[in-house]
This record gives C-alpha cells, structure tokens and sequence, in this order.
C-alpha cells in the first residue's frame, strides 16, 4: 500500500492572521489523522508572510498536542541554518513529548533570502556543503555515541525518523549513502524527480536504519465536488506561485479568482505548469488517475500531499478527497 501524507506549510491566509493559521493546523491535523495519513509535516521558511512554520519545532509541539497517533515532523529542517546540537535538544524534546512519532526532514536549502539567512545565522560563513557532516554531527547525538564530546539533553538516544531532502541530485546521492528514506520536493521543483530517484536507488547502501530504498516525493492536490470549484481553488497556489517567482517573495495565501490561469498568457502558463507539473486539479476520479499515474511513474512508497487552498473548510474536504483516492485503485 502506498503510504500518504501532509506536507502543511501553515498558511497565513491574505486577511487572516497567524494566530488564526495556528489553530487551522491543529484542527487539519486532526482531520488528516482520522483520514488516515501517516505523517503530518511542516517546513522551515523564514521571513515569508504567507507562511507561518519559521519555529518549526514549536508548531510541531502544538500539533503534536492536538493528534494522537499521525506521525508529525518537519519537512524540513534547513540545517545550515542551526548548530546541529540545537536540533538535537528540540527534537528530542519532541521525541520525549512524544514517543515514536516524530520525524525529522533535513534540507541544506537556506529556506529564506540571502538579508533574512544572515539576519538567522548572523553571518553566512556556515557552509551548505558542510551539509553532509552536520547529518553526521546530528545522528552522533541522537546515538550517544561519544564522537562529539557532547551529551545532548534532550536529544541523546532519542529516534526521530531520520529523513534527507532535496530538489536535485545532492540529497538523492547523501541519502543512498547514508542509508535513510528520501523526500523528493516534486510539489514544487518536479525537474529532476525521476532522475533523483534513480540515483537514489541506484546508490543505496543498506544501514542500521534501513535496509532497502525508502522513496517519498511531493504532489499537489486540488480537489472537491465539481471540476470547476477545484480549478477555482488552485489559483490562489498559483497567485502565490507567480508572485514568488516574479519578485521572489512570498505573499499572504491569496483567495481564489476566476480565470486567474488564462490571465497570464501563454509564456505565464507554461511557467505554471512546470512548476505545479505533479499535480491534480478535480474531482475524485481525476484526482484518483492521476495520483495512480504518478505512483506508477515514480514508484515511490509514500506520496507527501500538498493542497494550498485559501478556504480552510474547502482545503479539508480536499484533502478527504484525496485521501479516498489514495484508499482506492492507487493503494491497490
């Protein structure tokens, strides 16, 4: 069967607040436990008003206050944005908070720009291709294995399920030779998907973790009744999509317009549907299809959802919908 899942990245709605985009996580993590997803992630963005995970760690806590058995995590940590001990003390708080359900996503992307990435780091001299140490530093602590000098407290014998992200082929190769599970962000970055994976596979070396490939990647779901209302829906993703794109920074989740798509011309089109090119836009037969398709293609053993729709009601009866389609041929 394959696994599916929530990747949140906490909206800020435009007129809405994050006081307002907190609760909705809670409540839609609720909702996806009881639909039967697996994870329930969030990611590392900063200095972004659409998005309201930039303290990852403490909306997990949140979440993990109002569920009782979905896994929760981050999707992900940007590591060359924290001394990889800080991630260790609040993962294993996590983890002591609650037992065997907390994963752990780690990307070396800087989740923000270049002012809000030294504003974080207060310098920029840590270096993303030091990535594949810090992964090292940060599973040291978690095993207590003595390597650094350090004990961590919380993080020493803690087990986050330990995951690598990426968009190209870097993450692909640390992961096979680490031996953990890959998280592909095909959602937004589907060029190099389908190579990513084979590299992954190609190169995996079983470890104490995992002793054959374990393979997740990102998927858009815009669904609900009719075709129409879940066109609609999508064009507040793609307002916030073009708007990143042109000025480079992110905006309050926008609600929906009519004929959003057709308004930017052909070039603007194109440009869409490359970016949002692993998705579904429907109802449940198309949605169904099409999540059947891309399992087929990618053979990835879970499918991490992502359904940016301004309407909160409207974005948990996508999610339902999705998940039906998950239940249905795809798992099959």
């Amino acid at each position: 069967m394959t696994r599916y899942s929530l990747l949140d990245l906490v909206p800020v709605t435009r007129g809405g607040n994050v006081r307002q985009s907190l609760a909705n996580a809670a409540d839609l993590a609720r909702h996806v436990e009881a639909q039967g997803y697996t994870r329930y992630w969030v990611a590392e963005h900063h200095g972004m008003e659409g998005i309201a995970s930039a303290a990852t760690s403490v909306v997990l806590a949140h979440v993990g206050q109002a569920t009782e058995t979905i896994r929760i995590g981050a999707g992900g940590i940007m590591l060359p944005n924290h001394a990889p001990l800080v991630i260790a003390e609040q993962f294993g708080t996590l983890d002591a908070l609650f037992p065997g359900r907390i994963d752990l996503g780690l990307g070396r992307a800087p989740g923000s720009d270049q002012t809000v990435a030294r504003a974080l780091r207060r310098t920029l001299e840590s270096d993303p291709n030091a990535f594949p140490q810090d992964v090292l530093e940060l599973q040291s602590y978690f095993a207590d294995d003595g390597q650094t000098g350090i004990r961590a407290t919380p993080g020493a014998g803690a087990k986050p399920e330990l995951w690598i992200l990426g968009s190209s082929l870097f993450g692909a190769q640390l992961a096979a030779a680490l031996g953990l599970p890959y998280a592909f962000a095909s959602h937004f970055a589907p060029a190099l998907l389908d190579e990513a994976l084979d590299v992954y596979r190609r190169n995996f070396r079983p470890s104490a973790v995992l002793d054959k490939p374990h393979a997740m990647a990102g998927f858009n779901v815009f669904a609900a009744e009719t075709q129409e209302e879940a066109e609609l829906l999508a064009t507040s993703a793609q307002q916030a999509f073009v708007a990143i794109r042109t000025t480079g920074k992110g905006i309050p989740l926008p609600p929906p317009i009519p004929g959003f798509r057709e308004s930017l011309g052909g070039q603007g089109q194109a440009v869409l549907d490359h970016v949002l090119g692993c998705s579904a836009t429907g109802t449940r037969d198309i949605v169904t299809r099409e999540l059947a398709k891309f399992v087929e293609r990618t053979r990835v053993d879970e499918v991490m959802l992502v359904s940016s729709i301004y309407d909160h009601e409207a974005r948990k009866k996508s999610l339902s919908i999705a998940a039906e389609a998950m239940a249905g041929p795809v798992a099959a």
